[in-house]
């Protein structure tokens, strides 16, 4: 046990715990004011009821056995196997870990904005987590799609492709919103959110190294440049298409960036993080306006940032993924030497994906909308799930 490594993945892990609240806000700024106390709750509800799921068998289920390919078992029930205290690195690794099970169903809130009921959220989340969330994160790292040579360093295919595409079957389910979408109700509470995620994200990526080493600190600066790059290319766009640069199209960017440098994070190096977070920022400023198209509604773009982003930067490590510059064992892109075989490989990964978690998500929202309803009143959905789901209220007067 190296202390210095330990206590770089312990700083990791809070910084993503802290990122749950940034998302909180991100999301909150943007909602109606009359809900932001739901959207909040929502959020924090995910840390309250993962980590005990995690520790208590999400964990077992997601790693042990390692060498089963679809599927752990429950070897390490309730971390049965650590059996001292003295395996500080092994127990700093899980609690990682576990703030990334924490925000992963986190991220699907601001699709089902405005309208899902609490309770089916509630039971929702838990059942998501492990019928959906443990199995992907399985396969992807150390489970058969792993095996076959597909890379995710920090989560594009397991965090963000996962629950991109599962808020996607979630509103599908929960149908449109009765009222028309409105302007985020707080543009600073948004970019108070957007700063504290950028600043969460570098112990999101750079402490998936598991090290205090060369390629954590890469990481740590693609993760600077692409937030940087995603956030100027959609503002750009903004202010060509538009006539002006918008504080909440820096926001979707600087996201947008993020989201797509985190598969590729600690494999790819020199101008490819600027170029990943550029056409990700691009390709996810109309991706949003495909809800517009084809009539699902996304209330808070997690489809068109999360799922779209995670998606772009994935298949993007085919062609950046440099190992020679890691020493790494992983396969080169197309740009340095290497043939199709790796972005034929992430195109495999994130397709069993995108099937398992579209069809479960959908299966878990139905039988959910079939016993005790995914939707509020119209009555609710009017006066704010606020006071109606929670008895409290943001503001006074809230609308």
């Amino acid at each position: 046990m190296d202390s210095g490594n330990m206590a770089w993945v312990l700083i990791s892990a809070a910084l993503v715990l802290f990122m749950i609240p940034g998302l909180a806000f991100f999301y909150g700024g943007m909602d109606r004011s009359r809900n932001v106390l739901n959207m909040l709750m929502m959020n924090f509800y995910c840390v309250l009821i993962i980590p005990i799921l995690w520790v208590a068998i999400g964990f077992s289920l997601s790693q042990n056995p390692f060498d089963n390919s679809f599927i752990g078992g429950f070897d390490s029930f309730f971390l049965k196997d650590i059996t001292a205290a003295g395996d500080g690195m092994s127990l700093a690794t899980i609690a990682f870990l576990g703030m990334f099970a924490a925000i992963t169903p986190a991220l699907i809130s601001g699709a089902v904005a405005d309208r899902m009921k609490f309770s089916a959220w509630a039971i929702f989340v838990p059942i998501w987590f492990l019928l959906v969330y443990v199995p992907v994160f399985k396969w992807v790292y150390g489970g058969w799609l792993g095996q076959r040579g597909s890379i995710d360093f920090a989560g594009g295919t397991a965090i963000h492709v996962n629950a991109g595409i599962a808020a996607l079957a979630a509103v599908m389910v929960l149908g449109k919103r009765r009222s028309a979408p409105t302007p985020p109700h707080s543009m600073p509470l948004v970019m108070i959110g957007t700063g504290i995620l950028w600043f969460g994200w570098f112990g999101f990526n750079a402490g998936s190294a598991l090290a205090a080493n060369g390629q954590a600190a890469q990481a740590f600066m693609n993760t600077f440049l692409a937030g940087a790059a995603g956030g100027l290319a959609w503002i750009l766009i903004e202010w060509l298409r538009d006539g002006h640069p918008t504080n909440l199209g820096a926001a979707s960017g600087i996201v947008s960036g993020l989201v797509a440098i985190t598969p590729g994070a600690g494999y790819v190096s020199g101008p490819a993080p600027i170029l990943i977070g550029l056409i990700a920022g691009a390709i996810c400023c109309y991706a949003v306006r495909l809800k517009n198209k084809f009539g699902y509604d996304d209330a808070l773009d997690v489809v068109g940032v999360h799922f779209v982003g995670g998606l772009v930067g994935s298949l993007l490590i085919g062609f950046f993924a440099n190992p020679s510059f890691f020493e790494g064992s992983f396969d080169e892109g197309i740009f340095y030497g290497g043939g199709a075989g790796l972005l034929v490989e992430q195109a495999i990964a994130n397709g069993a994906a995108i099937v398992w978690s579209f069809v479960l998500t959908f299966v878990i929202m139905m039988a959910l909308k079939k016993t005790i309803g995914v939707r509020v009143s119209p009555e609710t959905e009017s006066t704010g799930l606020d006071l109606a789901e929670h008895g409290e209220t943001a503001y006074h007067g809230a609308q």
